[in-house]
């Protein structure tokens, strides 16, 4: 391998890297019109083994905008990221492969959409990983508890404490596939394998006297 293949590499390796940063500040900051940007015409996402849906990147964009609303307070962090390079027309470098686990914390939104108002749900059902929430019905669900269009809305407020510490965390693994385009490195593919999730107790109802 020449020298200048090795630099070639290296900035490819950089490029591939910043991309899935790109990703989570995206979904992090609600910024959809970015998310749908990192993705080729074609590209895809699949979050249903956390709850969510599968289809093209503007559908799933869609269906996290209005989604993440419940969730304001949401981090993700994305770690030990394993790149490998493909061939693709007898060209080595145009594709690329990245899997890396995850650590995902959020919060449910207040009545006023304050993640430090908000408490915990009654439900043991919750938001998962990074594809948002799921209902017991399951991702096809029209409406349930965690539904933007449900009439029961996120939880209340658990009373005069205030915190903005997550009320829900989950944790698992990022397979990303990506393909060189004439606009730089493309996502032509996501899929989330979620492994676990820890949520907070239900609310116990209070004592009547």
């Amino acid at each position: 391998m020449t020298q200048r293949v090795e630099l070639a590499t290296v900035m490819d390796r950089l490029a591939v890297d910043g991309l899935v940063t790109e990703y989570a500040v995206a979904v992090d900051d609600g910024d959809w019109e970015a998310y749908r940007g990192l993705f080729t015409a074609d590209g895809r996402a699949d979050y249903r083994s956390a709850g969510g849906i599968e289809g093209d990147a503007g559908q799933v964009a869609g269906w996290l905008e209005q989604t993440m609303r419940l969730f304001p307070m949401r981090q993700h962090l994305i770690v030990n990221r394993r790149v490998r390079f493909g061939v693709l027309e007898q060209d080595v470098g145009d594709t690329a492969w990245l899997r890396a686990d995850y650590i995902n914390p959020m919060r449910w939104a207040g009545p006023d959409g304050d993640p430090a108002a908000a408490s915990a749900p009654s439900s043991p059902s919750g938001p998962s990983g990074p594809s948002g929430p799921s209902s017991p019905s399951g991702p096809s669900s029209p409406s349930g508890p965690l539904d933007p269009s449900s009439p029961s809305g996120p939880p209340g407020p658990s009373g005069p404490a205030r915190t903005s510490e997550p009320d829900f965390v989950c944790g698992g693994r990022y397979a990303f596939a990506f393909l060189r385009t004439y606009e730089g490195w493309r996502l032509c593919e996501v899929v989330v394998e979620e492994k676990w999730r820890r949520t907070p107790p239900p609310r116990r109802a209070s004592p009547t006297a």
